[in-house]
Formats: structure tokens, sequence, C-alpha cells
């Protein structure tokens, strides 16, 4: 039996859709897809896990940092995958149909909320904490992966606020509890 998403979701699916279909139809451009698919493959994890295994060389308390940016990674991880499963909003390619292309393939069934925005700000807010030099680097980044998931038609923009809000919340709670 499928899992049944929230009436919200219904709602905010047709008020959306027009938005990512419109979106989505920027990707027939072949230089702007394949921008956009880097970044969402940036996103996925490798240039976090970098940042990551950079710290120690980017500041005095590197090794420290290491730690604190691996457990609010992976505290974020497990919350937003419970997150993610009980609310079950099907990916706007799947609920539209040809109206959204899907111009990369989708780790899973669901799309709510966006990881791949979740942990761009939330890294893009430690960076600010503690590396603001990196900024003219992140935070290009971080718009265009938050774009990409749109634009490759993997999420809807409520999807991606609710990613951004939570990689907020997430780093606002890392810098309060380990500085």
């Amino acid at each position: 039996m499928r899992p049944r998403p929230l009436v919200v979701f219904d709602r905010l699916d047709l008020l959306e859709w027009q938005l990512c279909q419109r979106v989505s139809r920027l990707s027939i451009y072949r230089p702007w897809r394949i921008t956009l698919q880097a970044a969402s493959r940036l996103g996925d994890w490798p240039v976090w896990v970098l940042l990551i295994l950079a710290q120690p060389w980017l500041q005095p308390n590197g090794v420290w940092r290491v730690f604190q940016y691996s457990v609010i990674a992976l505290f974020a991880v497990a919350v937003y995958r419970l997150v993610k499963t009980r609310l079950c909003r099907e990916r706007p390619f799947i609920t539209y149909g040809g109206g959204i292309e899907c111009c990369e393939p989708a780790r899973d069934r669901y799309s709510f909320p966006s990881g791949h925005t979740m942990h761009a700000v939330m890294f893009s807010v430690l960076v600010a904490a503690h590396t603001p030099w990196l900024l003219p680097v992140v935070l290009p980044l971080t718009l265009l992966i938050a774009i990409s998931r749109v634009g490759l038609g993997l999420h809807y923009v409520s999807d991606v606020l609710a990613g951004a809000a939570m990689g907020y919340a997430f780093a606002l709670t890392s810098l309060y509890w380990m500085g």
C-alpha cells in the first residue's frame, strides 16, 4: 500500500507546478542543464566531504571542526530521512508526468524536503561562521544547488525552501552547541 501524502502537499502541488514546469523547461538549453547537473552532483556529497576534510588546513581548530561538521551532517541526514519517509510527497516529474521533465536520476521517490539544499545551506552558514573568506565560492554553489533541484525537475520550490530552513536550523543548532 502506497503511503498517503499530506493534503497540504496536494494543494501546494497545484500552486507550484506551473512555476516548476517553467523553471524545468530552461533545462532544454544544454549548457544550463549541464551546469545544473554538475551543481546537483557536487551537492550529492563530494564538495561537503572535501570541506569537512579540509578543516585542519583551513583554520587553527580544524580537527574540532571536522568533528563538529561531521556530527551535524549525520544528525541532519537522520532527521531528513525521518521527515522524508513520513511525509511522502511525490516528486514533480512523477506527479505531472510529461509536464515536468526529470533531467537527473532521482535517488528515491519522494521530494520533501530537499536534502541537497539542506546540506548546502547548513554548510554555508557554518562557513560564514568559521571561514567567511570561502563564502564567495560556497554561496554561488549553494544557490546553484538549490536552483538545480527545481530546474532538473526533482523538487518543488517549497521542497527547496523547507530544505533551506532545515539546513539553517541545523547550522544554528551546531553553532549554539559546539561553537
